[in-house]
C-alpha cells in the first residue's frame, strides 16, 4: 500500500542507467534503458518519463554485462530462464538481465493507476491490463533476484518489455525469443 514517494525520475537516474520499477499511484510500469526512463502505460503505450515524475519502487544499476549469450533458435521464456540460471550458477546472485532481439510473441500486463485508499498489491493487480504483441523487436529489461529478497524486491525473474521503437511495452508475463542475445550483469 505504499504507492507514493518523493523520489523523482531525475534523482533515480543518478543511481543507474538500467532497470525497472513503477510510478506513484502504481500508474504503469517503468523501464530504464541506456540511461533513459520510459513510462509504460496501462494501454500498452510507452512514453518518455518526465524528470519530475515520482516513483515508490525502482531497481536501477549501471549495466555492464559480464556474460553475453547469443540466441540463434526460437527460445520460449522457460528455456531462456534455464539458460540464464545455468550461466549464473548460484541462485543467491542478483543478476541484471537484458534480452535484445526479435520475439515471435510477448505477452505483458500493466497496472492501472490506483486511488486512495490504496488496495494491497495483490488486489491492485486484479485490474491490470494485458496486451499481446506479435512479431516484434525489442528488449526485456530486469532482474533475477534470490528468494530471500522477496518483500524487499520481487524474487525470481522480474522483467519489463519495451519495443525497439520505444512506443510499447509492459511487465512480461510470457514471451518467445526468435533470435537475439542475452546479456547478464551479476
Amino acid at each position: 500500500g505504499v504507492y507514493d514517494s518523493d523520489v523523482t525520475i531525475a534523482q533515480l537516474l543518478t543511481h543507474g542507467d538500467f532497470g525497472l520499477g513503477t510510478f506513484n499511484h502504481l500508474d504503469g510500469e517503468m523501464v530504464v534503458l541506456d540511461g533513459i526512463c520510459y513510462h509504460l502505460r496501462s494501454d500498452g503505450t510507452a512514453v518518455l518519463a518526465g524528470p519530475d515524475e515520482r516513483t515508490p519502487f525502482a531497481a536501477v544499476t549501471y549495466f555492464a554485462p559480464e556474460v553475453v549469450l547469443p540466441v540463434e533458435q526460437p527460445s520460449p521464456f522457460a528455456a531462456m530462464r534455464n539458460v540464464i540460471d545455468a550461466a549464473i550458477g548460484s541462485s543467491n546472485a542478483i543478476v541484471a538481465i537484458r534480452v535484445s532481439g526479435t520475439f515471435s510473441e510477448v505477452r505483458t500486463r500493466t497496472l492501472t493507476e490506483q486511488h486512495r485508499p490504496y488496495p494491497r498489491l495483490a488486489d491492485a493487480t486484479t485490474g491490470q491490463q494485458e496486451a499481446t504483441f506479435g512479431v516484434i523487436s525489442g528488449h526485456l529489461v530486469g532482474y533475477r533476484t534470490p528468494a530471500f529478497e522477496q518483500g524487499i524486491s520481487v524474487a525470481g525473474y522480474h522483467l519489463h518489455f519495451i519495443d525497439e521503437s520505444r512506443q510499447h511495452g509492459g511487465h512480461v508475463l510470457d514471451c518467445q525469443l526468435e533470435s537475439g542475445r542475452i546479456e547478464l550483469a551479476i
